[in-house]
């Protein structure tokens, strides 16, 4: 079932090209529950194949990503604060968490958005507390594009040298998840104790 899968993926992102990319990661960044590794690594395939090129692969896929989370940021900042205010109580979230929230962007909303764009599960939501948060949109948009970009070129490089070869492109998938994870918490506690020696 999983070959007949990602054949299908290999004909569609083949038969779309460079647009079916970009719509396919646009959705995978906002609400649709559609993991990136099923187009990304495919495009790499096809790029291994000569079919497509690589760079042009990770471009497209990153700027869909952002496009997606620019979908997310801005339904979040213009209808999201009015529901919460309006209904948050019955998801015990009041007027007073929206600003600890807002607080907490301000001071760590690059670390935040660039973190959770690499984590996945994560990397769909972490638009919504940014836009809700009114976090700077040309920081939000450089910190996206970065996490986004670093795991997109992860995915499409890895089709590209092993896409052929479904039971390893699993193996490794997990293997880079779990580094991945592991980099996130080392960043994360370089970056505290830097703020707080800063504060200090």
């Amino acid at each position: 079932m999983l070959h007949d899968i990602v054949n299908f993926l290999l004909e569609t992102i083949g038969s779309l090209g460079y647009i079916g990319i970009f719509a396919l990661m646009f959705l995978e960044s906002t609400f649709f529950p559609f993991p990136s590794e099923v187009v990304m690594i495919p495009a790499g395939y096809l790029a291994y194949k000569g079919e497509m090129n690589i760079y042009l692969i990770i471009f497209i896929g990153s700027l869909g990503s952002l496009g997606g989370a620019l979908f997310n940021y801005y339904l979040s900042k213009l209808l999201g604060r009015k529901l919460l205010i309006k209904y948050g109580h019955y998801i015990w979230f009041d007027e007073e968490k929206l600003k600890k929230l807002e607080s907490f962007f301000k001071s760590h909303g690059e670390i935040s958005t660039f973190n959770g764009r690499l984590i996945p599960g994560i990397r769909q939501y972490i638009s919504l507390p940014a836009g809700l948060s009114n976090m700077n949109i040309f920081r939000f948009s450089l910190y996206t594009t970065l996490g986004a970009g670093i795991w997109v070129a992860i995915l499409a490089l890895l089709g590209y040298f092993i896409g052929g070869n479904q039971e390893l492109v699993s193996e490794y998938l997990k293997i880079i998840t779990v580094i991945t994870i592991i980099t996130i918490i080392i960043i994360s506690i370089v970056y505290m104790q830097y703020t707080k020696s800063k504060q200090r």
